[in-house]
């Protein structure tokens, strides 16, 4: 709930407009955001004050305005003029924020007071006023604020060295192919922790064991395609996506994913804490490793501790630092001695960087070829067409869902699956049709789940170029599987001139009226999308 408008009167009478922002905090149950709105709303209720909307940071550290998004509303409602109140109201002023720097929290303050709307912190002794105490006491509670997520931020580096020291794991999801395992005090085991889920108990530890039989089996046949086959982690990543072998989340892999899997120690049994620094959220720090704090064999390991130091050694001589001059000079040499160049190409290459190497660089491996002027033919352009289309698509469903929910209605995405589900029950299966040339002649290749569990099926077609999109088809996903052809073109009889439509405007009328036509809804066309 980020804003929420109320009656504007109290009790009967006009009273003076407010609003009051509040902020979770994990740190004690008195700080939940309900229990904060409780005492607010006592506060107000003794000054004739309505609290006509309400802003919520739900789950949010205090100690940066980045992260938190009400505040940043809040602030931008004021200084835009809308805000419809004259007050705002905070349980403390810790609430407001645990800035580091003091004065960025006055700040905050003065620029609501300057626009004429004044905050109020409702649990403090003191009254807001601009006296010469209270103004004593409000900056030395700002500073107070600060100092405590400093010295939290230090108690809990200091429990996370020990518990690390001891064996159990300090934090955080369990990579790929390994689970948290919860026990007691006494080293009884408990329940497995699900993604999201915490220990209750203070004195219950977390510790790591093997994960899934499917998951410990990639682990190791990411190593053995590594080490042995010499393959790189861009390849790796394409053989497990095309063999539907996602991660955990469900998500595809890719070299980055690949990469954290083959430097990870803990796949050796080892388990280390504070390679990285993101204290008070501030810059991230590589630490040295004279500052890393180990415990070695503290889980049952996967992969061989001799197979572990082949693949570094392969990691830190493909990692070899030339200049990137030096490495596009190489990927130039080599083009001029083959005629050509592709992934194989490349791998197969001595004192050739490997393709991640570049990709990593300059964002793809197409991006290095025109660094060099090497243009490959279209065909070798699939996948970086793909990837394009792909964020195109999902933007184009992104402003859908959006505009459901503007009228009143849900939408959810489920990006593997590629289906959009409307008010829960109502589902969509995405499709796309890409233009590519043969002999001169353009036709549009269409990708689809003719057999999705969906009750339409949205066809998204591209322009010739592939970088923007021309039309949409949306048609009973039934209709589509009695098609008895093959493979399906943009000039089947399925594809008829009923089903098309040229914009988002014209294809949400369309959802709207298959949703009624169900007996549900999902309103009126209320936000303009182009």
């Amino acid at each position: 709930m980020r804003h929420q408008e109320l009656p504007e009167s109290y009790g009967g009478t006009i009273a003076l407009r407010a609003a009051q922002y509040v902020r979770m905090s994990t740190e004690h149950q008195r700080y939940s955001t309900q229990n904060q709105a409780h005492a607010i709303a006592e506060y107000a209720a003794l000054r004739n004050l309505t609290i006509v909307r309400t802003y919520a940071d739900e789950g949010r550290s205090g100690l940066r305005l980045e992260s938190r998004q009400a505040l940043k509303d809040l602030i931008s409602d004021v200084l835009t003029g809308r805000a419809e109140f004259d007050r705002i109201l905070v349980y403390d002023v810790s609430r407001w924020g645990r800035f580091q720097d003091a004065d960025e929290s006055a700040h905050y303050e003065f620029i609501c007071k300057e626009a004429g709307v004044r905050v109020e912190y409702c649990a403090e002794e003191f009254q807001n006023d601009g006296s010469l105490m209270s103004t004593v006491i409000k900056n030395l509670k700002r500073a107070m604020a600060g100092e405590y997520s400093r010295e939290l931020s230090t108690k809990v580096f200091v429990g996370q060295c020990r518990i690390t020291s001891l064996g159990f794991w300090h934090g955080g999801p369990a990579s790929y192919g390994l689970r948290r395992q919860l026990i007691d005090e006494h080293g009884v085991h408990k329940n497995q922790l699900e993604y999201g889920q915490r220990k209750c108990l203070q004195t219950d530890r977390v510790i790591l064991k093997l994960g899934p039989a499917l998951e410990v089996r990639t682990v190791k046949r990411i190593f053995r395609l590594f080490v042995t086959k010499r393959k790189c982690v861009t390849q790796i990543a394409a053989e497990l996506n095309a063999n539907k072998i996602f991660t955990t989340r469900g998500n595809r892999w890719t070299a980055l994913t690949i990469d954290k899997i083959l430097t990870n120690e803990k796949y050796i049994g080892n388990i280390i804490f504070n390679r990285r620094s993101f204290k008070l959220k501030e810059r991230v720090v590589d630490n040295p490793p004279d500052m890393w704090v180990r415990r070695n064999d503290a889980l049952e390991p996967i992969i061989a501790t001799e197979v572990f130091a082949k693949a570094q050694k392969i990691i830190a001589k493909r990692r070899y630092r030339l200049t990137d001059q030096e490495a596009l000079d190489r990927l130039s040499a080599l083009w001029r001695k083959k005629g050509h160049l592709s992934n194989d190409i490349i791998i197969a290459a001595r004192n050739v960087p490997d393709t991640s190497t570049y990709i990593k660089r300059f964002g793809s491996l197409i991006a290095a070829y025109r660094l060099i002027g090497f243009r490959p033919k279209p065909r070798y352009l699939w996948a970086e067409t793909e990837t394009k289309m792909r964020a195109i698509i999902d933007a184009a469903v992104a402003k859908i869902i959006s505009n459901v929910e503007h009228s009143g209605g849900k939408a959810t995405f489920d990006a593997k699956a590629r289906l959009l589900t409307l008010n829960d029950d109502f589902a969509v299966c995405i499709g796309s049709a890409r233009c590519i040339s043969e002999g001169g002649l353009l036709r549009w290749h269409v990708r689809i789940d003719r057999y999705a569990k969906s009750d339409l099926t949205l066809i998204i077609k591209m322009d010739t170029s592939n970088e923007k999109i021309l039309d949409y088809y949306l048609l009973p996903t039934a209709e589509l599987a009695r098609t008895p052809v093959k493979r399906l073109r943009m000039t089947s009889r399925v594809f008829s001139k009923s089903c098309r439509h040229e914009s988002v405007d014209a294809l949400y009328q369309a959802f709207a009226n298959r949703v009624a036509s169900t007996g549900g809804s999902i309103g009126p066309l209320r936000l303009p999308i182009h």
